[in-house]
């Protein structure tokens, strides 16, 4: 866990040295760190990502392989517009846009195949970093000139009718992590040692920092504390076990909700149910760090140079969402999602194509290659799609969702 030399990094090293030293017992919540490490305004790594996201930077998402998955998504919101009866305005919020390439497919693709909606259009983006901001603004110039893009503050956020999204962007979330002693369940402290001068961030374990961690697990019907009723049993969750809460979802998903007026809120990212993600066997969490392409699982090295993720509990999502009045509409893999709207139909073009120059013949490979990695089952095409609802007609199945119908129908017969 020793600190690397990187001039920032030192300089971000401080400014969490400093917040620890202040703090009581000289120690902070690993959401805490993360949340430096990560979002810090000025050393933090989303403030200069702009160039550490795509193939050259050290993660991509499903918008970096090709503009088919904005197109496909604005199919979804087409038809979202049609079954909220057309409002206009009708507003779309994308938060965590990145540096704009989902906004742009999107936006494209409704010009071009939804005149209607576009004309009706309001396409908000939330997003913290400044140097993504000015990304995004680039991107988007040419909507920004014809008054369709905007960017607002989560806080500042308007009541809208529409759809709330995200692609990618709560496993960035800051997370507490929790482990298991003697039965009991502690939480996992970051605090900091000098030795040979250097600098290092140490974990140390103590009591929970907040009673919403228990409350947590009580949400999503998980008890980590199990005791079994004989000696003959082994208690299912083993002395050691350590794991991520994701605390900031839930107040991000109760503030969506609060600010949906009527429509949908649109989850795309990497996660399990609650029963997946908290399984006895998963006994070290999800807790994961990109840097240059290359994951590891040390939160302390490359300190504000690399991305802190951890995976999805959807489940929570979804029981936070119904307390917050939102309807569950459905959940779903990517590749079912995605093949639902339209990528199937792509591929079979594709494959039937009349090329035969060697240029157009390439293209045409790379494309394919692309939109298989969008329903790569070991990869993009696991992620999990989850779809609320706000005072909407639920009797019309939205296209996104008609794969996981056939799927689900197909398993009971």
């Amino acid at each position: 866990m020793q600190l690397e030399t990187n001039s920032s990094q030192r300089t971000l090293d401080a400014v969490i040295t400093q917040r620890i030293i202040e703090s009581p017992y000289r120690r902070i919540s690993f959401a805490e760190y993360m949340d430096l490490a990560l979002y810090h305004p000025e050393y933090g790594y989303y403030a200069s990502s702009a160039t550490q996201i795509g193939a050259a930077g050290d993660f991509f998402t499903s918008c970096h392989l090709s503009a088919d998955f904005g197109e496909l998504l604005a199919e979804q919101f087409a038809q979202m517009w049609s079954l909220l009866q057309q409002p206009n305005p009708f507003t779309l919020v994308e938060m965590g846009a990145g540096q704009g390439l989902l906004a742009i497919d999107v936006l494209t693709a409704l010009q071009r195949h939804h005149p209607d909606c576009f004309a009706c259009l309001e396409y908000v983006i939330i997003e913290r970093a400044a140097a993504l901001i000015q990304a995004q603004q680039r991107q988007l110039r040419q909507f920004i000139e014809i008054g369709v893009v905007r960017w607002c503050d989560f806080a500042d956020a308007p009541a809208v009718t529409g759809c709330w999204f995200s692609n990618e962007l709560i496993d960035a979330f800051p997370v507490h992590q929790v482990v298991l002693e003697t039965g009991q369940l502690k939480e996992v402290f970051v605090s900091v040692i000098q030795e040979n001068s250097q600098t290092q961030f140490v974990e140390v374990v103590g009591d929970l920092s907040t009673p919403k961690l228990e409350e947590y697990f009580n949400l999503i019907g998980i008890d980590l504390r199990f005791v079994p009723r004989s000696q003959r049993e082994s208690p299912p969750y083993p002395d050691g076990y350590r794991t991520e809460v994701n605390l900031a979802a839930l107040d991000w998903m109760s503030t969506v909700a609060n600010h949906l007026q009527r429509g949908y809120v649109l989850t795309i990212d990497y996660g399990y149910p609650s029963d997946r993600y908290y399984h006895p066997t998963r006994s070290t969490g999800t807790l994961q760090c990109y840097f240059q392409h290359q994951h590891h699982s040390d939160p302390y090295r490359n300190v504000g140079q690399q991305d802190i993720t951890a995976h999805v509990d959807f489940t929570a999502l979804e029981k936070q969402g119904k307390l917050c009045g939102l309807n569950r509409v459905g959940y779903t893999k990517q590749a079912l999602f995605l093949m639902a709207l339209g990528l199937g139909d792509r591929l079979t073009a594709l494959g039937q194509s009349p090329a035969t120059d060697a240029q157009s013949i390439q293209e045409s490979l790379r494309q394919r290659d692309s939109l298989h990695n969008l329903i790569n089952p070991l990869g993009l095409g696991d992620f999990g799609v989850l779809i609320q609802s706000k005072g909407v007609d639920s009797t019309v199945p939205l296209i996104g969702l008609m794969g996981e119908i056939v799927n689900t129908q197909k398993k009971r017969e």
